[in-house]
């Protein structure tokens, strides 16, 4: 990819100055339209070889446009206090919301590139880490992030001959690392990796934009072009069309039989069993908390279930075994204004706990495949998606150590009417019951079906859904016990 880029494009400088006044006006006033429409969010990645002029054509941007609205952010090699999340918890972190322009450097091409080139990291990891880059940068686009990506490149003749000038000045020397000394030795192989990750990442929601680096007249104003016609093409974009009317009732099974109703609700515990039980559980999960092979290991514990179903009941169940220093619970309420600004996966990036800590969820993600797809707050085309991105997810959140514990807390409807009725009539219940519970009830049929589609789209061998009959409140906060300690147990196991 890198061929155009060995011409050596030159601006002279009587150009420069008839070009940089206007194309610094287009841009502001570009930038402003951005902030007031906050349609979506742009991030531009900056990559390339060392010495091409990536932080100098930063600069100038963030000089030629408000700073304010623009976060710019550099990422070093991953530390050790980094490897206790996922790899890309940190780069979740900093995505602009809408509105606003993100520039990172450093991002998550930067390790896997280097990993491979310098013989630290396999040929296979390197392909999947590439295929989990282009995963996560289709889910960006779908989710209506602008993605640029800019590289800026020199040949090798000239890369040496940059840094030549620039040691041999005693007012430029000390931009001259020993990293990039080391780097250029290593420039046949990096191009090597690079060309390669350029060509496997290059997708059609976010090409590689290469520009060559040599001439900085040259480089600010492409890259500044770039940016501008790459903005101004989406904004001027009509908007998207109003979202379809709710979805009718799916068709049943010929045997009228769903997944929920299948489940065996009469199971049940004496109060006296069940005291006794909850007491060894909550012993045997208090134990395995303080294992200390859990230190490698971090929990994420997701609670869902139809209104009613015992989520909060069962959690306090749970953290009464806990040492509060261990886990934090996040209650999962409709997105705010902030949230959705963001990538829908952002608000939960945020809790995903480091190693030797937990997170229980009451309600998760899956709010996308459930609420979201019945009310009609999404298009069939993003839940339909997101099937795919959770697992993406999960499984990432697999590969860095985290232990994903699913259950639904299943009820029938006859139960949940009870449960309504004497929170109505409960006074220090009344809080728990809202004209919401009423109107999703009136729409069992559609989310029963949703749950059966997320429950045989998401249950995976590395994050299984657990379906935990709940009509008997004791008998599945027994269930849900011990079915958490048998996942922990067997993944200490594994860990030997």
């Amino acid at each position: 990819m890198f061929e155009s880029a060995e011409i050596g494009h030159r601006i002279d400088k009587k150009t420069w100055k008839e070009r940089e006044p206007a194309l610094r006006a287009s841009l502001l006033e570009m930038q402003f339209r951005l902030l007031r429409e906050a349609r979506f969010a742009v991030v531009i990645l900056v990559n390339g070889v060392d010495l091409a002029g990536r932080g100098e054509t930063v600069n100038v941007l963030n000089e030629w446009m408000d700073p304010r609205h623009i976060r710019t952010e550099a990422f070093g090699p991953i530390g050790e206090h980094e490897r206790h999340h996922p790899e890309m918890f940190r780069f979740w972190q900093v995505l602009p919301s809408k509105g606003h322009v993100g520039i990172l450097f450093g991002n998550w091409y930067t390790d896997p590139v280097s990993a491979h080139a310098l013989g630290h990291e396999t040929r296979e990891h390197f392909v999947r880490r590439l295929e989990r880059i282009r995963q996560f940068e289709r889910m960006l686009a779908a989710e209506g992030v602008l993605l640029l990506k800019f590289w800026f490149h020199l040949s090798k003749k000239a890369a040496r001959a940059r840094m030549k000038e620039l040691q041999d000045s005693p007012k430029t020397a000390w931009r001259v690392t020993p990293q990039e000394e080391h780097n250029l030795k290593h420039y046949d192989e990096f191009i090597r990796v690079s060309d390669e990750a350029l060509r496997k990442t290059s997708i059609g929601e976010a090409p590689w934009l290469v520009i060559e680096g040599s001439d900085p007249y040259y480089r600010y104003l492409t890259a500044g072009q770039l940016l501008l016609d790459s903005v101004n093409r989406r904004l001027d974009q009509p908007l998207a069309p109003p979202l379809p009317a709710p979805l009718a009732p799916e068709t049943q099974p010929l045997d009228r039989l769903s997944l929920l109703a299948a489940q065996d609700y009469r199971r049940s515990v004496a109060r006296k069993d069940y005291e006794d039980r909850l007491e060894t559980l909550q012993g045997r999960l208090n134990g395995l908390s303080r294992d200390p092979r859990l230190q490698q290991l971090s929990l994420v514990v997701v609670f869902e279930g139809m209104d009613a179903a015992g989520k909060g009941s069962t959690i306090r169940r749970l953290t009464q075994a806990l040492d509060a220093r261990f886990y934090r619970v996040i209650p999962v309420a409709a997105p705010n204004e902030n949230e959705r600004a963001q990538p829908y996966l952002w608000r939960f990036w945020r809790y995903i706990p480091k190693l030797g800590h937990a997170t229980l969820f009451d309600r998760s993600w899956y709010g996308r495949v459930l609420v979201e797809r019945v009310e009609s707050y999404c298009s069939e085309a993003d839940w339909m998606r997101a099937y795919g991105e959770i697992n993406e997810f999960e499984e990432e959140l697999s590969d860095a150590g985290v232990l994903i514990v699913k259950f639904w807390l299943a009820i029938t409807p006859e139960e949940q009417l009870r449960r309504f009725n004497e929170r109505s009539e409960t006074p220090h219940k009344n809080y728990k019951i809202t004209d919401e519970d009423w109107r999703n009830r009136d729409k069992w049929p559609q989310y029963e079906q949703a749950i059966g589609d997320m429950i045989d789209r998401t249950s995976t061998q590395i994050a299984p859904w657990h379906v935990i009959a709940s009509d008997d409140k004791h008998w599945s906060r027994l269930e849900v016990l011990e079915t958490l300690c048998d996942r922990i147990e067997r993944a200490l196991k594994a860990r030997g």
